[in-house]
């Protein structure tokens, strides 16, 4: 009796088990997961789900992994975000170059060169209006130049020149000196670096004219400042005077004679203090001077430590990247006790030589003082056209 009674109350928990309860909830999970599967996510967010998980299968990919490669597929986000910003910032930069530098131009022509014409004699200020025209071609010359020259590109055709390395993401056979760009994503010929303010890699072809441009700039900086340093401290004593000028309170209305009888004109009973003696001309005219006195000296003590570290890696024939990738050799090299000897160093002079292009004593005239669209020497692609001797270039 007992075994039938289980049995019984085992059938009717069968019977009453609520089957098509668990059906519809089994049905309601398999719809569930097919619609989850029908979700499907945008390209971009795809590929950039896609590129993470690569960084992190990179992490643990090689047994050579070691932590230069760990930190640059870590930091690779960051140096990405950089090289879009400055990529597409690069053609405000180079508005805030000309609108800057045409501002201190138009200062100059308005405000400083009438007062200048009053004030210096005319040997002075002849000297000074063709000493600055001569600054002024120098400076737009070579940075329109270095702008639009392009740095040199390695060839997509095949060819026989000898080659040091592959580029990892060009692909192609790289010479010496030629680098990856990851702003201009291209290989550079003897690329110094990425300049944001030309909106153009500092390369083979145009690394003249990019030095030039920061020396005139700096030379015109430093001129603006020296020349101007008077004017600039008349124009600031000035304000002050303005400033205090306008602190001072205004008359208080008089509305009867009373005790003040005779201390007012017969008729007038207000007292009003007088017009000021100067003008809102006079005002625009001092702030015009402290404005481009202030701009040309930040720029000049900026641009000028730029010029002088350029100027000493020309001296050692090398470029800004060459610069690290010579220390690290030099290191390198100390540990096995040897010296390192940069293979592109023709000596001090030779090195300015051939950066300037200078074959003749009339070159320093005609191709350094003067706008020169002359190419450098050599293609970018080989550098064993130089012979070592005492002097590369004959003056």
């Amino acid at each position: 009796m007992r075994l039938e009674s289980v049995c019984g109350k085992r059938r009717c928990r069968m019977r009453w088990c609520p089957s098509p309860l668990l059906h519809l909830v089994r049905c309601m999970l398999i719809g569930s997961c097919t619609r989850k599967g029908k979700i499907r996510l945008p390209l971009c967010l795809k590929e950039r789900w896609a590129y993470v998980k690569l960084l992190g299968n990179s992490l643990y990919f090689s047994s050579l992994t070691d932590s230069d490669v760990v930190f640059d597929s870590v930091f690779e986000p960051v140096f990405w975000s950089v090289d879009y910003v400055t990529r597409w910032f690069g053609l405000v930069f180079v508005c805030l170059v000309v609108i800057l530098t045409s501002s201190v131009i138009v200062i100059a022509y308005v405000v400083i060169l009438p007062l200048a014409h009053r004030t210096y004699s005319t040997g002075w200020f002849v000297w000074h209006m063709c000493y600055g025209h001569w600054n002024i071609i120098m400076i737009y010359f070579h940075y329109y130049k270095a702008t639009k020259t392009s740095p040199g590109y390695l060839p997509t055709v095949k060819n026989d020149i000898g080659f040091v390395s592959v580029c990892k993401k060009c692909i192609l056979p790289k010479p010496a000196r030629a680098h990856h760009c990851g702003i201009c994503n291209r290989c550079i010929l003897k690329m110094d670096h990425h300049c944001p303010w030309l909106n153009n890699c500092v390369g083979h072809f145009n690394h003249r004219y990019f030095f030039s441009f920061c020396l005139f700039m700096t030379i015109g900086c430093a001129y603006c400042s020296i020349s101007g340093r008077n004017l600039f401290m008349d124009a600031y004593n000035t304000l002050e005077r303005m400033k205090h000028l306008d602190l001072d309170k205004p008359g208080v209305p008089v509305t009867g004679i009373g005790p003040l009888i005779g201390l007012l004109p017969s008729g007038q009973t207000k007292y009003q203090t007088a017009a000021p003696s100067y003008t809102f001309i006079d005002k625009l005219f001092n702030k015009c001077i402290i404005y481009m006195w202030v701009l040309a000296s930040t720029a000049g003590v900026a641009l000028g430590a730029l010029t002088f570290w350029h100027a000493v890696l020309i001296t050692r024939g090398e470029t800004s990247i060459e610069k690290h990738i010579n220390s690290k050799e030099t290191e390198r090299h100390a540990k096995q006790g040897l010296i390192y000897r940069n293979p592109f160093n023709y000596g001090k002079f030779n090195n300015w030589k051939l950066f300037l292009g200078v074959e003749r004593r009339s070159h320093w005239l005609t191709r350094v003082l003067l706008p020169s669209g002359h190419l450098p020497y050599g293609n970018g692609l080989t550098w064993d056209i130089f012979p070592f001797k005492k002097d590369v270039v004959a003056v």
